[in-house]
């Protein structure tokens, strides 16, 4: 049975599952900010202090991480597809934090008393009822795709730091050899831990195409107060195992051959899964007409634009063009990346995939479809719920 159908007759199982009901809910109990996560956090630990292992020492990002993500499944509860996907994808990904069936009762029953603590006389048995009917489908979703992959992939794989190499002051690029290999779509992500930062993970993109090697390679930028990217850009050597997990992400080539021209938009380190589709475009007998645009602060910014050039010399049906957004002395384009790329065409024949910051990539979406792209032509990805 199709994962949506299956979803739908669940829905149709729970009955008492009101969409407009519980997405009223959710707002009623939002507005108490970050206290909401503190006191799920709080009900499941003071409950469950088995489980705390599997949570960094620091709670502060991984409380944002749950508010999140409650955003999205009561954003998306009645768009059957791109829920389904994105609890498998988080029944999936839980498996490294070693999540077994049992957790997601006590996640569940510390959920159903944090919304219940929160809503106060809002809290009638029809809104107990939509959550936990809720919780149910969400939890059966996610196990059901947790326990297939057992018989697929490792809830982890281990991977080797076999290069690393400075490419601009704040950005490193690391080679990784994964074991076992790593079977994965160009344009996904992995989440990485680092031995001395045990328990924090962040996502990255793979910025190629899977190789016969079965190399991974990965642009880090070091972020302001990001212990992980410190970690990786600072005391990660040849010879470092990192734990890498499963390829997540819908940032992939939907058709090659559509007929349609491609927009690649890039910001920042935001080019590791937009080179990785060039790299499978490179593979195709035809490739379709690419127009990359690569922006950064400063010149110093664009840091694999060599690589980028050189590739445009080599393949006719792809341009490049990079962008600065606060270096006068810059000779090529300037400006914000949304008005550049605006500058230079209205694009809405094209497919679009972007990556990078989150308020860049959601301006340019914006601006897309303001000119006519059809939503289901442009493409994105935003793990900036992950750990820094």
């Amino acid at each position: 049975m199709p994962r949506s159908a299956n979803w739908r007759r669940r829905r149709r199982g729970a009955g008492s599952l009101d969409v407009a009901r519980l997405r009223e809910s959710f707002a009623h109990v939002a507005v108490h900010g970050d206290e909401l996560p503190l006191f799920f956090y709080s009900d499941l630990f003071i409950k469950h202090p088995e489980v705390r292992d599997m949570f960094p020492v620091s709670m502060a990002a991984q409380r944002g991480h749950l508010v999140d993500a409650l955003v999205k499944i009561v954003s998306q509860v009645d768009s059957v597809d791109d829920l389904t996907a994105f609890l498998q994808g988080l029944g999936r990904d839980h498996r490294k934090f070693g999540a077994v069936a049992a957790h997601y009762d006590a996640v569940g029953a510390s959920l159903l008393a944090t919304l219940e603590y929160f809503s106060g006389p809002a809290w009638t048995p029809e809104v107990a009822a939509d959550w936990k009917a809720a919780y149910e489908l969400i939890g059966s979703v996610m196990t059901a795709a947790a326990s297939a992959d057992e018989q697929l992939a490792p809830p982890w794989w281990r991977g080797t730091v076999v290069a690393h190499e400075r490419a601009s002051f704040d950005v490193s690029v690391l080679s990784v050899q994964p074991e076992p290999r790593m079977d994965y779509l160009p344009g996904q992500s992995v989440a990485i831990e680092s031995p001395s930062r045990p328990r924090i993970w962040r996502y990255y993109s793979m910025a190629n195409a899977p190789r016969r090697d079965g190399l991974l390679e990965f642009h880090i930028r070091l972020i302001d107060g990001g212990a992980l990217s410190m970690a990786l850009t600072s005391s990660t050597v040849a010879g470092t195992e990192l734990k890498l997990g499963p390829p997540v992400g819908a940032l992939t080539l939907s058709n090659p051959v559509s007929g349609r021209d491609l927009l690649l938009v890039a910001g920042s380190t935001g080019l590791a899964p937009l080179k990785a589709i060039l790299d499978q475009l490179t593979a195709l007998p035809q490739p379709p007409k690419v127009h990359l645009f690569f922006g950064a602060r400063t010149a110093d910014g664009l840091y694999d634009l060599d690589s980028l050039e050189k590739m445009a010399a080599q393949y006719s049906w792809l341009t490049v063009t990079p962008a600065v957004s606060a270096d006068p002395k810059f000779a090529g384009e300037t400006g914000s990346l949304p008005d550049v790329v605006a500058r230079h065409g209205e694009w809405s024949g094209h497919d679009a995939y972007i990556a990078g910051p989150t308020e860049m990539v959601q301006e340019v979406a914006a601006r897309l479809a303001s000119v006519g792209m059809a939503q289901d032509h442009i493409h994105i990805e935003d793990f900036g719920w992950s750990q820094p």
